[in-house]
């Protein structure tokens, strides 16, 4: 062979190596983003072309795909939408965007590992492949309790169930409605998620599990877990209950809501202060026991956990390095102490549950084509959080909160409920946030709620939280108990 030859024969091979190289590496090396891209139409067709899995409440699909004559072959359409647009979220061309449509995408589509022997079935069936459903743990008549509830309220409801975890209810005010994402003209989606995003009021976000607020006196509950958690004191111990609390190392006082002492000789008892929600008292009790014991409380409730619903809950917290000013702050749920709908109703659900806080969950089972259940949800301890003897000492001081204290509006005639309300403030010269926690019946509940009205209280009346948001939880609790 001569020269020339030899020399074209090595550029050939050279050519078709890289050929086999660039193909390799196109294939199997970069396959899995070139498939993730967003302007893969081609992989976004063939998903679209899928049907994809059903989101159930009960025996109802609040999201479904029906097949439509364009080259998506199908529509993502929700049903009830504005009521269950936080739980489900949005699907389009541009992709799932929060509530189960994001956070279970793979399982939704069918591309989850949990269903590759199901695809596997399919190719030799020739079974349509088909995304699985999604059964959720919510209850539509809690869920539309809530709503209800919070009509023409910025704000937020959970539900749990104490024993299981199960979430209940979850509605976020205000809301929206995902058919305006799903829509299969683009400009139409893109123009809906523009406005949406430019909303001040945030209607996609999740408040019961993504904005952290101050609790005010619904975290006094926790204050009370910790100290009866020492053993140095029992729901009769006595506190002292001023007008104003002078607190050390600064000028500053803390005074109660209505500037006047919470019993008639300055002292009351543990609790007789939760009931009328007296600041003193539990600002008092906050530096007795410490930073340390009360950080400690609020973990073991959940504070600080990294939790998946299975969509991300932004953790809850209670500062740490704090003095004793900031620590009676911190006491009542004022300071830096920050936390989510859902990890209150968390807090209320352990008490009820006698100290035992369940990791809370929303999808009860994955259900493939054929009706088959593919998994479960199993309920799973978080943590103990108190000791059942003092679960049961908070459980009666909630319901004196609920008896004769700040929280008569939740009563259920026939039901023992447990219950504590709270008026927090954020920022001068606005209203303060209006919170109720509650639990019924209050010896074996059924149902745990966190609710909050966003500027809904009276600023500086305990009112606030018994006046606007109990009655929200009371309807949720009776929807739930079927009163």
């Amino acid at each position: 062979m001569n020269a020339p030859v030899r020399r074209l024969s090595l550029v050939v091979a050279v050519l078709f190596a890289s050929l086999l190289v660039s193909t390799t590496l196109i294939q199997y090396v970069f396959a899995a983003d070139l498939n993730a891209r967003p302007d893969n139409r081609r992989t976004l067709l063939s998903t679209f072309a899928r049907e994809r899995g059903e989101i159930l409440v009960g025996q109802t699909a609040v999201a479904k795909s029906v097949p439509v004559d364009d080259e998506y072959k199908y529509q993502r359409v929700y049903d009830e939408p504005r009521l269950y647009a936080h739980v489900t979220g949005s699907y389009s061309f541009f992709g799932a965007s929060g509530g189960l449509e994001q956070a279970e995408n793979a399982l939704l589509s069918g591309s989850s590992d949990k269903l590759f022997y199901r695809r596997v079935s399919d190719l030799f069936t020739g079974r349509r492949a088909q995304g699985a459903n999604l059964e959720t743990t919510l209850d539509p008549k809690v869920q539309a309790a809530a709503a209800d509830g919070l009509r023409g309220i910025k704000g937020a409801a959970v539900a749990l169930d104490p024993k299981t975890g199960a979430i209940l209810a979850m509605v976020s005010n205000p809301t929206y409605d995902p058919n305006d994402l799903a829509s299969h003209d683009l400009k139409v989606v893109e123009r809906n998620s523009k406005a949406l995003n430019a909303d001040p009021d945030k209607p996609t976000l999740n408040r019961t599990i993504n904005e952290l607020y101050p609790p005010g006196s619904v975290f006094k509950v926790v204050t009370a877990a910790a100290a009866l958690s020492t053993g140095e004191y029992d729901e009769n111990s006595m506190l002292p209950g001023p007008a104003v609390l002078d607190l050390p190392d600064t000028s500053a006082d803390l005074p109660n809501h209505d500037n006047r002492a919470c019993g008639s000789s300055e002292e009351v008892t543990m609790t007789e202060a939760l009931a009328v929600s007296c600041n003193t008292a539990f600002a008092y009790l906050g530096m007795q026991i410490g930073a340390d014991a009360l950080q400690s409380q609020a973990a073991k409730f959940g504070f600080g956990d990294a939790l998946s619903v299975p969509m991300r809950v932004t953790p809850s917290s209670v500062p740490a390095d704090l003095n004793k000013p900031q620590l009676a702050q911190s006491s009542i749920g004022q300071y830096d102490v920050q936390v989510t709908p859902l990890q209150m109703a968390m807090v209320a659900a352990g008490i009820g549950n006698r100290g035992t806080v369940m990791k809370p969950y929303l999808v009860q089972s994955v259900i493939g084509s054929d009706l088959s259940v593919i998994e479960s949800a199993d309920a799973e301890e978080l943590s103990q959080a108190v000791s059942p003897e003092v679960a049961a000492q908070l459980t009666r001081m909630m319901e004196a909160v609920v008896e004769d204290g700040t929280g008569t509006k939740a009563q259920i005639p026939g039901v023992d409920v447990a219950g504590k309300t709270g008026t927090a403030q954020h920022g001068e010269g606005r209203k303060a946030h209006a919170w109720f926690i509650s639990f019924a019946p209050a010896n074996n509940p059924e149902i745990a709620v966190a609710v909050i009205a966003e500027d809904g209280g009276v600023a500086g009346s305990e009112a606030g939280g018994g006046t606007v948001a109990a009655p929200i939880a009371k309807q949720m609790m009776e929807a739930r108990l079927n009163r």
